[in-house]
């Protein structure tokens, strides 16, 4: 009997370890880019070429913004359209720009009081930003307008790979663990990184890459789960609601995913 219970016990760990959610093609694209950044609902496209960031819609004019004299741009996000953020992290530095790409705001970190190493940034509510302060080894929650810390974490004990957020989460990839914040900075979760060395977040899920393989992670549930896909150069991927973006230098993908 005992050994008819682990037989059926390895069966059942067998199948959940198989289980993967399937992804369909929609549609494949041209594309000449350095970075994409983002698509959104309404599938306009965000990318970056030569040191310079575009807002491309089908139905409107190309519009973009540049600033030479910082170099280049090491990340960008666009999670809230009306202000979105440019780190540039040869300077130390996060432009604030508007949804005409227009810049309202300007953060040197190397000029503030107190002085904050940055290595990671990503969009925060009201007037804040995730930033990881690589001094510190520590994720805080940085107002630009006030100059003000509202909140800094317990350092972590790894190199930090990743860092994505939105109005109501934080999560912070490292090498040895995946952390979740709420906006209060009370850490939720922290699940042991396997392998990980990027995210993407839609509406709480994850995806996460792994070698050239994608993963999936619900909101509600622990497990991570493989995407199926056909063979091919995983440069960058996105995630808008349901809807699953792979570029690979060459054609931009787009993925209908069925998410139970």
């Amino acid at each position: 009997m005992r050994h008819f219970l682990y037989i059926c016990l390895f069966i059942s760990i067998t199948i959940n370890s198989q289980e993967s959610i399937d992804a369909t093609l929609i549609d494949s694209s041209n594309l000449n880019a350095d970075q994409i950044i983002d698509i959104d609902n309404f599938e306009t496209l965000y990318f970056i070429k030569d040191h310079t960031i575009y807002k491309n819609h089908s139905n409107k004019k190309s519009i973009n913004y540049s600033n030479y004299q910082l170099g280049e741009i090491t990340t960008a996000n666009v999670f809230n359209p009306l202000k979105i953020n440019l780190f540039y992290k040869d300077f130390n530095t996060v432009v604030i720009l508007d949804n005409r790409l227009a810049e309202i705001f300007k953060i040197d970190f190397n000029t503030i009081q107190p002085y904050k190493n940055i290595t990671q940034v990503s969009t925060g509510f009201d007037n804040t930003l995730w930033i990881f302060n690589i001094d510190f080894q520590q994720l805080e929650l940085y107002d630009y307008k006030t100059n003000t810390t509202r909140f800094s974490a317990v350092p972590v004990q790894s190199d930090v790979l990743d860092l994505e957020s939105d109005y109501n989460y934080c999560w912070l990839l490292t090498k040895n663990y995946l952390y979740q914040y709420n906006y209060f900075g009370s850490m939720i979760s922290k699940i042991e990184n396997t392998g990980f060395t990027e995210i993407s977040k839609s509406n709480g899920h994850l995806i996460l890459k792994k070698d050239n393989i994608l993963y999936f992670k619900h909101k509600k549930k622990e497990e991570i789960q493989p995407v199926n896909l056909p063979k091919l150069l995983i440069n960058q991927f996105l995630l808008t609601n349901e809807t699953l973006y792979i570029y690979d230098l060459e054609k931009l993908h787009k993925y209908q995913l069925k998410i139970k």
